[in-house]
């Protein structure tokens, strides 16, 4: 098999040499915004599993209505924390049809994905994974098909386990060509970083396929979510459907810091969000745990990046920012 990088070598190559031969292409579009190798410009999937216990679903909304990346799907899987997969997706449709009701365009139904954590296999092969063929994989390799361009691929961002992401792999291999792969998950370890704990532990298997066969962003910039919507401001919120949900949210949202999970949507959607980034690699040399994910360890030329730090006091400024904003909903 080519390796991801590549087969973008080459294709970015010949866009530029297209680009310089017949000008039709503005090369300098096609350089991204801040350190990552995605932003604000790249179609966005969610793949995540309850919906009530931190703001990824507003977040992702949000910033798809002022500026931010487009989202185009909505993956809802059941996990160890939510393992009822039907009140997941409940909550989802829910903050989907307030988000519609309250004027944000271009909100993508929730899809909902079935089975459990893959299995790593007798040979310890990645390829002879047995895939669970689920529909959130499916759905990654359709839209990764049709929007991906190989300056600006699909991004997943997920705030769960890895398992759709590696069984779309194990169905269909060219998919890390078209996919990148944003995550809050894991954190530091004394071999650098460990895709580990929080949401690492979820599916260990599918951690290693997807640290070694895609372009893979883990963000460990986690903090306080208390402070984004206070109980104390929830009157500020907007008169419309959308601030009605998030202002019954506002209860139910987890105190630990950890569940931080929009951090991945705001690393791709602000990109001054992320304030330190390094390159690393899967240490493939590591046994393999079924309770954690591999180690990283730092490589300059890696195929992964993690963020260890985040301007997080940005979050709460543009959460409100655009939900005060009368033009996020069509005003």
């Amino acid at each position: 098999m080519r390796p991801w990088w590549l087969s973008a070598t080459v294709a970015a190559a010949a866009l530029l040499i297209a680009a310089c031969e017949g000008g039709n292409i503005d090369a300098g579009r096609d350089f991204p915004n801040g350190v990552l190798p995605v932003d604000e410009r790249n179609p966005v999937i969610v793949a995540n599993d309850s919906v009530i216990d931190n703001w990824t679903g507003e977040y992702a909304m949000l910033l798809a209505a002022s500026g931010g990346p487009p989202l185009v799907g909505i993956v809802v899987n059941p996990s160890l924390y939510w393992p009822d997969l039907a009140t997941n997706v409940t909550g989802w449709d829910q903050l989907i049809e307030a988000a519609r009701a309250s004027g944000l365009r271009n909100v993508p139904d929730a899809t909902a994905s079935a089975g459990g954590p893959l299995v790593r296999p007798a040979d310890g092969k990645i390829e002879s994974t047995t895939p669970n063929m689920s529909v959130g994989a499916k759905l990654i390799l359709d839209l990764s098909a049709r929007l991906s361009l190989p300056w600006r691929p699909l991004v997943v961002v997920t705030g769960s386990r890895l398992t759709e992401v590696a069984d779309a792999y194990i169905m269909d291999r060219s998919v890390a060509d078209r996919v990148v792969v944003v995550s809050a998950l894991g954190g530091p370890a004394d071999s650098g970083s460990v895709m580990g704990w929080p949401n690492g532990e979820l599916d260990a298997w599918a951690d290693w396929i997807v640290g070694q066969r895609f372009r893979y962003i883990q963000v460990n910039g986690y903090y306080d979510q208390l402070g984004d919507v206070p109980p104390a401001r929830a009157a500020d919120l907007p008169a419309n459907p959308l601030g009605a949900w998030m202002t019954a949210k506002v209860p139910k949202v987890l105190q630990v810091p950890m569940s931080s999970d929009q951090i991945g949507v705001l690393a791709v959607g602000i990109p001054t969000f992320v304030t330190a980034v390094s390159r690393a690699v899967v240490d493939a040399s590591a046994a393999f745990d079924p309770a954690t994910g591999p180690p990283l360890l730092a490589q300059a030329d890696g195929s992964a990046w993690v963020v260890p730090s985040c301007d997080t006091a940005m979050a709460a400024d543009r959460l409100w920012t655009t939900l005060l904003d009368p033009r996020t909903f069509n005003q």
